[in-house]
């Protein structure tokens, strides 16, 4: 390189001219035609944000949980957050937020106040169903869980004090995460984000640029830089009709406790099985579906229906598909040997 090309390259970095040279202004980062793109960027950003807090803002409500039945004698214990999801007063919230509520009283963003009552709860993936007596509300509706990105905006909102909602921003940060429940079980396909979540905000909702509600805020981690969590849209849909139904959601019960365990190569390979663990049974309920089907102590579960149980998650998870009352094919090994059994689950109860 001659002395003259490493003069330009310097003059160049440094952000200066050679005589009789200018630089390409579509190449600078700090020419005016790109902070006018930054503006118009930092602006449209704006506008989809407000838009969305002016559609969506409405339908969030804050929720009181406390003692007393009298205006003046109404003592708050607790608070969060949640949202109408229909005109005839029905709101979605977390079941952490109204599980030992013995009086629930909810605010609206314009001041209007309701008592509210529990149709249904589902502590397995902490989403619950209020009703208040109101009619023609403003509501937002369960998106159909379009595909998120990673990085993608994300919007969370929730009125924790009744006053005004709080918004705030982020991106998705991680897809697929999962989270245990107030009872054990596993909930799959949870949100990571990046909205900074104010304290109440739990049960409130997060949206999309579009303002689609795709998740339902759960949870924060305060000591992991604000970490947010939010139950995905496509497991309200599916929890949100049961709860209106019946109250709760049904899931299957065989009566088995049991651990996941590795499998011994050799019985693998003789077996032909496609994984190399299972859950091994350490204890079966008496007068329970497994008893009945001829379970024992130390059988290891290896499949259901034909599909691998590799570990206590993902034998919750195929119960929780099942109907209960509906036969359904165990594959266990016992020894050396592997054995299909059938059986036939029950409905499960509170923690089972």
């Amino acid at each position: 390189m001659t002395a003259e090309n490493k003069k330009k390259t310097l003059a160049w970095l440094r952000g200066q001219t050679i005589a009789g040279e200018q630089k390409d202004s579509a190449k600078s980062f700090e020419n005016a035609p790109q902070e006018v793109q930054d503006a118009e960027f930092l602006d449209a950003y704006s506008r989809a944000v407000t838009a969305v807090v002016d559609a969506v803002g409405p339908a969030i409500v804050s929720i009181s949980i406390g003692e007393g039945t009298g205006e003046s004698e109404f003592e708050p214990l607790g608070a969060g957050s949640g949202f109408v999801i229909a005109p005839d007063g029905y709101i979605l919230t977390n079941s952490h937020v109204v599980a030992a509520a013995k009086e629930i009283r909810t605010i609206f963003i314009d001041g209007q106040k309701h008592p509210a009552a529990v149709i249904g709860k589902d502590p397995s993936t902490d989403l619950a169903v209020l009703r208040v007596s109101a009619s023609g509300l403003p509501f937002a509706v369960l998106s159909d869980a379009p595909s998120l990105r990673v990085g993608q905006l994300v919007i969370a909102m929730g009125n924790p004090f009744g006053f005004q909602s709080t918004v705030s921003t982020g991106v998705v940060s991680a897809l697929g995460r999962a989270l245990r429940s107030q009872d054990g079980r596993l909930i799959e396909n949870i949100i990571q984000h990046t909205a900074p979540l104010n304290p109440g905000n739990s049960g409130g909702p997060l949206l999309d640029s579009r303002g689609r509600v795709i998740g339902i805020n759960t949870a924060i981690i305060a000591m992991a830089q604000g970490i947010g969590f939010a139950i995905p849209s496509n497991t309200a849909k599916w929890v949100v009709p049961q709860l209106l139904a019946q109250g709760r959601v049904r899931r299957s019960y065989l009566g088995v406790i049991g651990f996941r365990r590795p499998l011994d190569r050799r019985i693998v390979r003789f077996h032909k099985l496609s994984k190399e663990h299972g859950v091994e049974i350490v204890s079966v309920e008496a007068n329970s579906p497994a008893r009945n089907s001829g379970l024992r102590r130390g059988d290891i579960i290896v499949a259901l229906n034909k599909k691998d149980v590799t570990s206590t998650d993902d034998l919750f998870h195929f119960l929780a598909e099942l109907e209960p009352g509906r036969p359904v094919t165990i594959t266990i090994l016992r020894w050396k040997d592997k054995l299909d059994l059938e059986i036939i689950p029950s409905e499960a109860g509170p923690r089972q």
